[in-house]
């Protein structure tokens, strides 16, 4: 299936670089979205079937740090490469390459459908009910939602912004700063998947580490915000690597239930987080709009909107910790 995912994502790429105008380069940006859509599910149910509990945390950091090397590699490298060969050649490496991945994929990856284990009793085939009916998908939901999909809309939209318009960078520094946020964020999943084996043994739980980690990165985000213009890259580096703990809600979410639901637990899990990323890209634009439109300055109406959006990830961690003392315990 992700084979004919990522065929789509080839087609967007090679449409993307054909475009010449808008409604091209959208209906391009949609059957990249749309191919790409599945390149995190499917490994997160692959690696749910495949590997033990302490295993599958590794396996999933390691996937989020490969996924940070795209992330670095659109930074400087894109920057450098823009005034020699254009835009639209950068596309189509992007579909050769994603074209080869498919070649190694069908060639490495083993097809799990030949030893399906046996449905989940009470659990109609395709149905999400028992996902959605799940109180420990429901503690990890506001988290999911306004602390990792936050954290991805700053990483992937807002931090450009802050950089350019609180702290003053130029466009060639605040692409440097995006390189060493996305660096930091590459080394910070390499050295989750080391140490999460390690601490499922000793008894560290992934429900622990989120309630001992989100706090800091809730401080991280209060301290950027009082900084304002004194908050540069490194600020924004360490707000996303303090973020990372809620990263390992996903495939906690996924060892819960048995492997036959793992797969559609984990996309609608996915769901809430890419609604979150949605929702907090748009509102702190919207909010920052809103203040200077009531009188603020560019610096103090970035940070009233990104302290509404401390607001929101400080309720979500509440409902965590009291959701998570009424259920029983978890990954």
């Amino acid at each position: 299936m992700i084979l004919a995912f990522v065929a789509f994502a080839v087609m967007g790429c090679g449409a993307f670089a054909l475009a010449q105008g808008f409604t091209g380069l959208l209906v391009a940006r949609v059957l990249c979205g749309l191919g790409v859509s599945a390149c995190l599910m499917a490994p997160l149910t692959g690696f749910r079937r495949w590997f033990t509990p302490a295993v599958q945390l590794r396996t999933n950091s390691w996937m989020l740090m490969t996924g940070s090397m795209g992330m670095v590699a659109s930074t400087l490298p894109v920057q450098w490469l823009l005034p020699q060969v254009g835009w639209r050649p950068l596309f189509w490496g992007l579909a050769v390459l994603m074209a080869l991945s498919m070649l190694l994929i069908a060639w490495k990856v083993p097809d799990w459908t030949k030893a399906d284990p046996v449905p989940a009793a009470g659990a109609p085939r395709g149905s999400y009910a028992p996902v959605w009916r799940h109180p420990y998908f429901w503690q990890m939901a506001p988290i999911g939602f306004f602390n990792y999909g936050g954290m991805i809309a700053v990483q992937s939209l807002w931090a450009g912004p802050w950089l350019v318009r609180v702290a003053g960078y130029d466009p060639v520094a605040a692409a440097g700063g995006l390189f060493t946020i996305n660096m930091a964020m590459l080394v910070t999943f390499w050295s989750w998947g080391v140490v999460n084996p390690w601490l499922q043994h000793r008894g560290i739980v992934t429900d622990r580490l989120i309630a001992w980690g989100l706090p800091v990165n809730m401080l991280v985000l209060a301290g950027l915000i009082v900084a304002g213009p004194a908050a540069g890259a490194a600020a924004l580096a360490l707000y996303c690597i303090t973020s990372t703990f809620v990263a390992l809600a996903q495939p906690a979410v996924g060892m819960v239930f048995p492997a036959t639901l793992a797969g559609r637990a984990l996309s609608a899990y996915n769901l809430v987080i890419f609604l979150g990323v949605f929702v907090v890209q748009w509102g702190i634009g919207l909010l920052v709009d809103r203040f200077r439109g009531t009188g603020f300055g560019e610096v103090d109406a970035f940070r009233g909107a990104f302290g509404v959006f401390l607001a929101t990830s400080l309720a979500s961690y509440g409902w965590f910790l009291w959701s998570r003392s009424h259920n029983r315990p978890s990954p």
